[in-house]
């Protein structure tokens, strides 16, 4: 279990991010068109998943941002924006943002990612979404960067995850 915080309160997560070195777990999660997708369909290619509570919250908002911006230059690099939001609800603020050069995840049928991942928020007002992470994985899959935001409301090391990505 990590401990983080909500605004300086304490919170926990179920578990902790994979280790550097493990095998990302596999994952089943929606995409915008409501099908299904899980890791290997992003096979051979570099992929940072950016683990959100919502789009809905300004922090969450600017790191999807960001991301798209820098997914703009990346070869054979994968962007994933995971979040508790709505299939529905990631694609008009993908349309309002002019975010393209990501792919936004829903947990809509399952929390099983969140679970796996270490990042499922267990008590507090946002108890059952995503804590706030980075984890960056290999073309074969394998973990070389994590990170737990310890505090939900501040945004992700950037300039560490993307480095992760430059190997």
């Amino acid at each position: 279990m990590a401990t983080i915080t909500l605004q300086g309160n304490e919170i926990h997560t179920n578990g902790e991010l994979p280790a550097v070195g493990e095998d990302g777990p596999d994952f089943r999660l929606v995409d915008k068109d409501l099908g299904d997708v899980s890791l290997a369909d992003f096979d051979g290619k570099t992929k940072l998943l950016n683990i959100v509570p919502s789009l809905e919250t300004s922090v969450c908002a600017d790191s999807a941002k960001k991301f798209n911006e820098v997914a703009a230059g990346l070869k054979d690099v994968i962007i994933l924006v995971i979040s508790a939001d709505l299939p529905f609800a990631m694609s008009r603020f993908c349309a309002a943002e002019e975010i393209d050069n990501v792919v936004m995840l829903s947990m809509m049928r399952s929390r099983s990612f969140a679970k796996d991942y270490g990042v499922l928020i267990e008590d507090g007002p946002l108890a059952g979404i995503n804590a706030r992470a980075i984890v960056v994985l290999d073309e074969d899959n394998k973990v070389v960067y994590t990170e737990m935001v310890p505090e939900i409301a501040q945004e992700p090391d950037y300039d560490a995850a993307l480095a992760a990505l430059a190997g």
